[in-house]
């Protein structure tokens, strides 16, 4: 067994043991507002519920390790103390994910994950309505554990009101684990998906996504793809070229003649299997063709 004093470990390595060894850890998809009213959405792993009565959750935006920077769910819940956390399902998780890119602090997240905002009862944030469960909370108290980059910070929210979709309940009013279909956080690129184990999700770009509303109208609003495919979509820096989609689809007419006179329909089917492959390019030159 090898031991390690953390004192002597750089922060990035330590961050990265804990997060591989205490896994796999719910998700905490927070929707917080500033100041001025400008809605954001962004997922955190170190959360979980910590009292019944009150009903108390807890999460955790960390300071950047690399920077030291803080987040602007940090900076919103210090402005304005009212959160709604979304639990996450397999459903919404490259959405999730990609509400994880650091966008601009003016950027709505819900309009580049394509998730859509729903008024809460209780609290200004809105929530996640594809959400199955939402929890509209008040920010209770906020707990600064450090000032270096990894540093965490508590926020401690009471739960003042919550949202259980019908299809994840059961007769008697429970809730029904396999249909709330449950994904958590683990190491590196790692997920694990409550009722089948483990999977990998590409981190989200160090650079900006385009985001689902940048997406052409046929695909965002495709009668076939996804969430999840938006989502895998959405988070590519630049779509292909006009040249290298002309070379793709010359290419593959050898197995689909009639690719070229597809419908978007026909396409869009055989994008999403390139989607279930994890090959968002090819999927990308098939929906520009």
């Amino acid at each position: 067994m090898i031991s390690f004093d953390p004192k002597e470990l750089s922060t990035g390595r330590l961050h990265g043991y804990l997060l591989s060894a205490v896994a796999p850890r719910p998700i905490a998809f927070a929707s917080t507002m500033d100041a001025n009213g400008n809605p954001n959405l962004s997922p955190f792993s170190f959360f979980n519920v910590f009292s019944a009565n009150p009903p108390i959750m807890i999460f955790s935006p960390a300071r950047r390790v690399r920077d030291n920077t803080i987040k602007h769910t940090l900076e919103n819940v210090e402005a304005v103390k009212e959160v709604v956390i979304n639990v996450v399902n397999y459903d919404i998780v490259h959405q999730m994910s990609l509400s994880s890119t650091e966008y601009p602090e003016d950027v709505n997240e819900f309009e580049k994950t394509g998730l859509t905002m729903l008024p809460s009862d209780m609290v200004k944030p809105f929530r996640v309505a594809e959400s199955p469960v939402q929890f509209e909370c008040k920010v209770n108290d906020i707990i600064h554990l450090g000032t270096e980059g990894g540093a965490g910070n508590l926020v401690i929210c009471e739960v003042v009101k919550l949202h259980i979709a019908d299809e994840v309940m059961n007769a008697d009013n429970t809730i029904n684990q396999e249909a709330l279909d449950l994904v958590a956080r683990a190491g590196g690129s790692y997920y694990s998906r409550a009722k089948k184990g483990f999977f990998e999700i590409p981190k989200p770009l160090r650079t900006l996504g385009i985001g689902v509303d940048s997406l052409p109208e046929h695909v965002r609003n495709s009668m076939i793809l996804t969430g999840n495919n938006l989502g895998m979509l959405a988070n590519v820096e630049a779509l292909p070229s006009e040249e290298e989609v002309n070379q793709f689809i010359k290419d593959i007419s050898k197995r689909y003649p009639e690719i070229e006179t597809a419908s978007h329909r026909e396409k869009h089917k055989i994008a999403r299997n390139y989607l279930s492959y994890g090959d968002v390019e090819s999927a990308w030159k098939l929906l520009l063709s």
